[in-house]
């Protein structure tokens, strides 16, 4: 049911209201302190807990899973998702996983109609962003969880237990967390980028492509002008971020602003640098032969996190909290954690990948140290008017 936005935090009001686009991670009661650490029972045939909707897992051995692109381990041989594969094989519950989600407003926009009217939207799982998660709460798209079916819940890490948006986590559950900074094909630019000036150097003309998530790439050229995103900044700040996007777009440097699609760009040769994702660029450099990397700006990258949400009108909640309950396994975690690179949020992972491999659980790309989190801002809360300003501002510098 709706949640009362009273009985919510000022913090997750604020996210709630927000309308800009993916991955602000830890944002409200539960957030992580100045990013200087990281960070009803579901039974056959009864009521799931969404209003008219009957909760069929025990008859219908399915769940259906929406993701993100490069965000689950992959078995190129086989074509398999090895741990969804081995899901299966522990529950007899038969996995239909896409990668759906490129941008949060995009997949938001496709399904919101169905789900005000209470039509099947076609998952039991989705992976909105914080600040969307907060919408998909607030609005009473995402089924209240059943602890009794997730005790691994109690596998994440501390700091990510009590957000904001959904204080003890009643709703949602981390899936991934990582970094927003600068990726480049090596070959084409040997001496990497670490600095807007590297991005924007006039041998990359024409082959830049930024995200379209405006906390994403915003936050980053802030930075590089000497303002802290996560800071009460003002709209002049935000203002002259975006004239700078949008001198770069108007000079040319900028061929594209993508969601998650930007990997293909940078696979087929249309862009030798980007603003994306951490783990998306490390999946690159292992499946080319370390033709792509990424770093965190020198002046300041990103933080971020997504959540697993079982939607409003999904009629398999069991086999959707059976399926959390199982990414939240410590050895499954690390499974993941090996192959997609983001930020790990089960605790006990770390010695888990240590198994599989122990320079991955070194990594500060997974579980992050003081030194790398100190590298990276979470982006502020909008309010409802810097909402409406600020997209259509961004909107308007990038072309849309």
């Amino acid at each position: 049911m709706r949640k009362d936005p009273e009985k919510l935090s000022p913090e997750a009001r604020s996210i709630i209201r927000a309308q800009v686009t993916r991955r602000s991670l830890l944002v409200g009661a539960g957030a992580i302190a100045g990013a200087s650490t990281l960070a009803a029972c579901g039974t056959g045939s009864t009521d799931s807990g969404a209003e008219g909707v009957v909760d069929v897992s025990d008859s219908e051995k399915i769940v259906r899973w929406a993701n993100w692109p490069l965000y689950l381990d992959y078995n190129e041989d086989t074509q398999e998702y090895p741990t969804l594969k081995a899901f299966e094989a522990a529950t007899g519950i038969s996995a239909t996983y896409t990668e759906d989600i490129d941008d949060n407003n995009t997949f938001y926009g496709k399904v919101q109609g169905q789900l005000g009217i209470g039509s099947d939207i076609g998952y039991d799982v989705v992976t909105p962003t914080d600040w969307m998660a907060a919408r998909w709460i607030e609005l009473g798209y995402a089924q209240e969880l059943d602890a009794a079916n997730i005790p691994n819940k109690s596998n994440i890490r501390e700091v990510l237990s009590n957000v904001g948006f959904d204080p003890g986590r009643n709703y949602s559950l981390t899936w991934q967390s990582g970094f927003a900074g600068f990726g480049w094909n090596t070959q084409k630019i040997p001496k990497g980028v670490r600095t807007i000036e590297d991005l924007f150097a006039p041998a990359n003309k024409g082959r830049i492509v930024v995200l379209s998530e405006l906390r994403d790439t915003i936050g980053i050229i802030m930075q590089y002008q000497g303002v802290d995103p996560s800071s009460d900044f003002t709209e002049d700040q935000y203002m002259n971020a975006i004239d700078f996007l949008k001198g770069k777009v108007a000079d040319g440097f900028i061929r594209k602003v993508r969601g998650n699609s930007y990997s293909e760009d940078l696979v087929n040769g249309d862009a030798v640098a980007v603003i994306g994702w951490s783990g998306d660029m490390f999946i690159l450099k292992s499946e080319n032969d370390g033709k792509f990397d990424f770093a965190i700006p020198e002046s300041g990258g990103m933080l971020w996190s997504d959540n697993m949400l079982v939607p409003s009108t999904s009629t398999h909640k069991k086999n959707a909290e059976l399926l959390m309950n199982h990414y939240y396994d410590p050895a499954v975690a690390a499974e993941v954690a090996a192959y997609v690179n983001y930020i790990c949020p089960v605790e006990a992972a770390q010695s888990e990948l240590e198994k599989i491999d122990p320079d991955l659980a070194a990594s500060p790309f997974i579980f992050p140290d003081e030194a790398t989190l100190a590298k990276v801002k979470v982006f502020r809360s909008l309010d409802a008017d810097e909402t409406t300003n600020f997209q259509a501002a961004f909107d308007e510098a990038v072309g849309n």
